[in-house]
């Protein structure tokens, strides 16, 4: 009985890209992401305005050259770990106002930039103390005292340009009649030469009382 060798059935080996090319693509996309995400700078010169007892007004800048589409806020009480988180998107604003605070109470606040890739670090911690309703009312209430103020004063100041105008027409009324006073009294002095000059001329020639000239007798 002849030896037959036994046949080797090769099967060919089956690579599945399916699989590698999305894990591959995800890594990609991810490491594109991040690598926006890191080089997208946080907000600078965070400050706080308008702090009343119940709301304060949070600004920030951009540096210069960062795609941002929006921004995120993170507010949170002092020794407090429950967080308040604030996002808008589609915005170039540079404000956001905060609502709802309660007064005598320290808050911080971070403020991050958003992007199509992602969002940027958060900025340097911003902290700031509520007042009390009594001392927002009474800081509203002087600055309504200053405005009065600051009216009645520009009322007297324009009293007193008033009557200050009003002396000076008076004043050139005055002078323009002294001197249409002047004009008239020396135009009437060469009249009044005239005048004098006949009148003496007229005592010096004495005449008879029958209308002739006395003549000495000889």
């Amino acid at each position: 009985m002849a030896y037959s060798p036994p046949s080797l059935a090769l099967r060919p080996h089956r690579i599945s890209y399916r699989q590698q090319l999305p894990s591959a693509l995800v890594i990609s996309k991810h490491f594109h992401l991040s690598l926006f995400a890191d080089t997208l700078s946080p907000p600078v010169n965070v400050t706080i305005k308008a702090v009343k007892a119940n709301s304060a007004l949070v600004t920030w800048d951009i540096p210069e050259g960062d795609p941002v589409i929006g921004f995120a806020i993170t507010q949170q009480k002092k020794d407090v770990r429950m967080l308040r988180f604030i996002q808008e998107v589609n915005t170039t604003t540079r404000s956001c106002a905060l609502w709802d605070l309660e007064e005598e109470t320290d808050y911080i606040v971070h403020v991050q930039s958003i992007s199509m890739f992602g969002t940027s670090p958060q900025s340097e911690p911003l902290r700031f103390r509520t007042p009390k309703e009594a001392e927002t009312q009474a800081s509203k209430n002087k600055d309504e005292v200053t405005m009065e103020e600051v009216g009645q004063t520009n009322q007297l100041r324009a009293g007193e340009l008033i009557i200050i105008v009003v002396v000076l027409i008076m004043w050139a009324g005055v002078i323009a009649l002294f001197c249409r006073q002047y004009d008239i009294i020396k135009d009437n002095e060469p009249n009044n030469n005239k005048d004098k000059a006949k009148t003496s001329s007229e005592c010096s020639t004495p005449e008879h009382p029958s209308g002739g000239l006395l003549r000495s007798k000889v």
